[in-house]
Formats: structure tokens, C-alpha cells, sequence
């Protein structure tokens, strides 16, 4: 009876691997390719024509040295420079909640929806946390739509300018993004 299951769980464990290498090999073969680009976000976080808003809060977020339970929402502009008159290729629309007592951390949720440029009509999903005291952030890329259908990997993103006179917060996104090559046809 031992070498009967002994056998059975050699033999399931060898046909896992193969069908574990065989999707393995489907998503890094040529039905996939790996992209890289950087974008620009242009975060108008006061003034009349802010991009950022408050949402909410705790009843304890002024207290707090991290702002603790403040959330935001944002619908930024993505640019291909610096510049806020550099060309426009989209948005980014999300949200984020500080969401650490001890640092400043945020859990945010991100969609960059491309509108013009060689990704137009596509989208990238990011949720992950932000760490604000680092120089550079890396986030997860959850998932995509058009050019990015069934994208994973993840981005960089820091602090490109800070200007609170003003109140622009410029921010430079660098994708590393593995899509799938297929397209659907339903005609």
C-alpha cells in the first residue's frame, strides 16, 4: 500500500512539473513580449484646477504624522516629458489611502488609460504600496487591457519635481511589462 501511494504521488508530482514547465514556457514564449517605457504624471494637487481630491478621512488624520486614514483619488495627466506642455498620451486614474501609524505609506490603486501614442486605446493596472521616503518605488502590475491584455510586472516610479508654491508634484513612472502578443478576434 506505501509503494502504491509512493508511486501514485511520484507520478502526480512528474505530471504537475511537465504541465507547470509547459505553461511556464507559454508565458515567456513568442505569444508574450516584454515592453519598457517611462511616462510622466502631472499630480495638480492644489488650485482651482486640482487633479487630487480628499475623499475622506479619519476623525485622527490631522493628529497623525503619517495622515494616517486620509484617502485621495486623482485623475492625472500622463505626459511623454516633464513638462506639463510636453505631448499628453493619457491619464492616470486611481486612488490612494495612507494607510501606515508609522511611516509614510501608501496603498494605492492605479490605472494608466492611454488616449493617444503608439498604446492607444489600452490600459495598465498597478495596486501596490509606496513608500514615500524612498527615492525610488516599485509597485506590481496586476493586469492590462488592448496592447497590455494579460500584463504583469512592475514599475518604478519617483519624485521627478516638487513644486508646492505652485502645486505640482511631477512623478516618472518606468514600466518593465510582459503582455500577451494574441489578439481576439470577435467578427
Amino acid at each position: 500500500m506505501a509503494l502504491t501511494l509512493t508511486k501514485l504521488f511520484l507520478f502526480s508530482f512528474l505530471v504537475s512539473s511537465t504541465v507547470l514547465t509547459a505553461r511556464s514556457e507559454l508565458l515567456t514564449s513568442k505569444r508574450e513580449k516584454l515592453t519598457h517605457f517611462r511616462v510622466y504624471v502631472q499630480d495638480k494637487i492644489a488650485g482651482s484646477n486640482a487633479t487630487v481630491v480628499t475623499v475622506a478621512q479619519a476623525s485622527t488624520t490631522n493628529q497623525s504624522a503619517t495622515s494616517f486614514g486620509l484617502v485621495r483619488v486623482f485623475d492625472d495627466a500622463l505626459t511623454v516629458g516633464p513638462e506639463m506642455s510636453s505631448k499628453n498620451v493619457g491619464v492616470v486614474q486611481g486612488m490612494a489611502a495612507f494607510a501606515s501609524q508609522s511611516e509614510m505609506a501608501l496603498s494605492m490603486s492605479l490605472n494608466f488609460v492611454f488616449t493617444a501614442g503608439k498604446y492607444n486605446g489600452s490600459s495598465l493596472t498597478v495596486v501596490g504600496r509606496n513608500m514615500l521616503s524612498l527615492k525610488v518605488r516599485e509597485m506590481p502590475i496586476v493586469g492590462g487591457t488592448g496592447l497590455f491584455r494579460l500584463a504583469r510586472g512592475y514599475v518604478q516610479t519617483s519624485t521627478y519635481s516638487l513644486d508646492l508654491k505652485n502645486g505640482l508634484v511631477v512623478l516618472v513612472y518606468d514600466f518593465s511589462v510582459y503582455h500577451s502578443l494574441l489578439t481576439v478576434s470577435l467578427g
